[in-house]
């Protein structure tokens, strides 16, 4: 029998299940959430038990074992819900770290944990105020001093580091005027958090535009122990760049998912609001708009997949995913714009749930890599332009 051109979705049944899971979750409970700025406990328990937050985890520490592209369409169907993965999504792409990089020890600690959801690997401390996303230039310490490490410094953004039991850390164990690479002398952690509260290590929550339980975190003399260093020391910023691709495909994924809610909430919309004796849908200063969206979003999920594609195969992916993220926060932010535009003063209104996912929307232009950074990597490593920064 000849095979289809078009090859079946792998993850349909994933995506089918995950959209039960979260008609439980519906625009009431995310208003509330997003009222009150709490952290959605009850939906991140929902996804651990059901076994998606330990997806990439393999099966013989207890996870599912299925490919980034299986965790990229768990998060897509989130925010194509309506919901915002944001509360639990870095525990997929900060997972990559330890099951690359960590040692046999780490793994059989933690990852059951995790995957069990007795433990939240949450938090990633890597920006700092200083530097921003010049990570080189951070300015946290790890002194090593016996069998542990002694931590100072600061972070920023580290969003649900108040919900996360452990934290994975990037601090300088060697300083950058003693290393032959910048890149060289950095060291990653894994924190045991509620261990170090208020030993060395003190969480101040930052309100921001949207709902993203991000925090500031200071250390002062905390100590990490010496088993808790991932790989080599001095070696943690390639460590970390390992996992960057996956965090960059797993993030447009959720742009997706967000730019397929809001042309379907702007296309139902523009067919049931009747204005002059006839559905605004028809104008094309509405359609049109949507319609531009719709092929943004289509061209952006088509870059996601061969990205994911690459990564799953161990090919280069840098291309795809840093235009893959841009492009689909794009996409997203057109849909969004396209959306609130279709819907007028309705737009911004609580029930209707479009100024909130405007929000979350707004994030990814400027998260996890800003879209400047990212031109900044297609004019010098795809282009072969001179370096710009």
């Amino acid at each position: 029998m000849d095979q289809p051109l078009i090859a079946a979705d792998p993850h349909a049944e994933i995506r089918e299940e995950v959209a039960k899971l979260c008609a439980r979750f519906p625009g009431e409970y995310w208003r509330q959430v997003d009222r009150d700025r709490a952290y959605p406990t009850a939906f991140v328990q929902a996804l651990t038990e059901a076994g998606y937050l330990g997806a990439l985890i393999p099966e013989e520490y207890g996870g599912a074992g299925l490919p980034l592209s299986a965790a990229a369409a768990i998060l897509e169907e989130i925010h194509k819900s309506g919901g915002n993965a944001g509360a639990c999504h870095a525990q997929m792409y900060i997972m990559g770290t330890i099951l690359r990089h960590g040692s046999p020890d780490q793994k059989k600690r933690y990852l059951p944990k995790i995957a069990s959801g007795e433990l939240r690997l949450q938090a990633f401390g890597v920006t700092e105020p200083t530097s921003g996303t010049d990570t080189t230039a951070l300015r946290t310490v790890a002194r090593r001093e016996g069998d542990r490490y002694i931590v100072n410094g600061q972070k920023i953004w580290t969003s649900r580091a108040e919900h996360s039991d452990l934290m994975l850390l990037l601090a300088r164990t060697t300083p950058r005027d003693q290393v032959a690479k910048k890149t060289d002398g950095l060291s990653t952690f894994i924190v045991d958090m509620k261990a170090a509260l208020g030993k060395g290590l003190t969480i101040r929550p930052i309100r921001t535009m949207m709902n993203h339980n991000t925090t500031e975190v200071f250390f002062d003399n905390m100590e990490v122990p010496a088993e808790n260093l991932v790989g080599l020391e001095g070696k943690g910023f390639r460590y970390i760049l390992d996992g960057m691709n996956a965090e960059r495909l797993l993030i447009s994924s959720e742009s997706i998912g967000d730019a397929k809610w809001f042309i379907r909430k702007a296309v139902d919309y523009s067919k049931e609001r009747v204005l002059f004796g006839r559905p605004i849908g028809q104008n094309q200063g509405v359609q049109f708009p949507i319609a531009r969206a719709y092929a943004q979003m289509r061209a952006a999920e088509a870059l996601l997949k061969l990205g994911l594609e690459k990564f799953e195969a161990g090919l280069p992916c840098g291309e795809e995913a840093n235009m893959g993220k841009m492009l689909a926060a794009d996409a997203a932010w057109a849909a969004g714009e396209a959306c609130i535009q279709t819907h007028g003063g309705f737009g911004f209104a609580e029930e209707y749930d479009v100024e909130r996912k405007y929000r979350e929307a707004r994030l990814y232009q400027v998260a996890p890599i800003s879209t400047n950074l990212v031109l900044s990597y297609i004019g010098e490593h795809v282009l072969g332009m001179p370096r710009s920064y």
